[in-house]
């Protein structure tokens, strides 16, 4: 990242971006960076100015205490403002529900694109399982077990157990524990789990709600109730994908919603 920009409470925040035109900020999900999206930035560069960043905590950003997801938000107006004032988002997975407060919250968004924020009204035992998740991810934070923190969110995700265990024995396992109090921050985002139908009813923007053909049908379901319950909702589906989508087959896509 070569730029930093200030949160209103004084987070500094890293972020990068590329091209000319309208602005688009990319927003990463759970256990990632600012990096995770940058291929999808370089491809919007030639339509678009792309952001990408990193949320506070992760990468070259700051963090200050305590967190609460209004933070967030205010970050994203701090992006806003250094693109020029007003901004498209983009959201993947829980970075998706943080794009959809952040245009509830009133900020000066344009459009609003996310793509299979994981809602859990339609996942089999949802709303307790995300209940159990949150007590038991705030117990071990706060005992500092930062590696059973990220075991247990690769399984929420659905992770076999031989591959979380595999994950513990590979060289990517120390950075994954370095950014695991973050789990807490898009657990918060997330809220109870459930889609937030009152929120996104009050949105102005136009939401666009993404999923891949070839994900789990609950989420499938989850990212059709997004688009039916904004006032200016459409649902698309992308064929083959999964939750790890291409961003080759994912930018067409960007390219013609955020296009004026």
């Amino acid at each position: 990242m070569d730029k930093k920009t200030l949160s209103r409470d004084g987070t500094s925040l890293a972020y990068a971006r590329a091209g000319q035109g309208p602005a688009v900020i990319l927003v990463s999900g759970a256990m990632s960076t600012g990096g995770t999206v940058a291929p999808l930035a370089g491809l919007l560069a030639p339509y678009f100015t792309a952001f990408w960043y990193d949320r506070r905590g992760r990468g070259e950003s700051g963090d200050t205490a305590p967190y609460a997801v209004e933070r967030e938000v205010e970050d994203l107006a701090a992006l806003i403002e250094a693109a020029g004032g007003e901004a498209a988002l983009y959201g993947v997975s829980s970075g998706g529900a943080l794009a959809l407060e952040a245009a509830a919250a009133g900020l000066p968004v344009s459009r609003v694109a996310v793509y299979e924020t994981p809602f859990a009204d339609f996942s089999e035992g949802g709303a307790e399982e995300r209940a159990a998740y949150t007590e038991h991810l705030t117990e071990a934070l706060a005992h500092d077990r930062r590696g059973d923190a990220v075991e247990l969110f690769l399984r929420l995700t659905g992770l076999a157990e031989e591959m979380i265990q595999g994950a513990r024995q590979s060289p990517m396992w120390p950075a994954m524990e370095g950014i695991a109090p973050t789990l807490a921050y898009d657990d918060a985002v997330m809220g109870d789990g459930l889609v937030p139908r009152e929120r996104l009813a009050s949105l102005d923007a136009p939401v666009l709600s993404l999923v891949g053909s070839a994900s789990p049908d609950w989420l499938r379901r989850a990212a059709r109730a997004v688009a039916e319950a904004a006032a200016k909702g459409t649902y698309r589906s992308l064929e083959d994908q999964t939750h790890m989508v291409d961003p080759n087959v994912l930018a067409p896509v960007l390219t013609e919603f955020f296009t004026p």
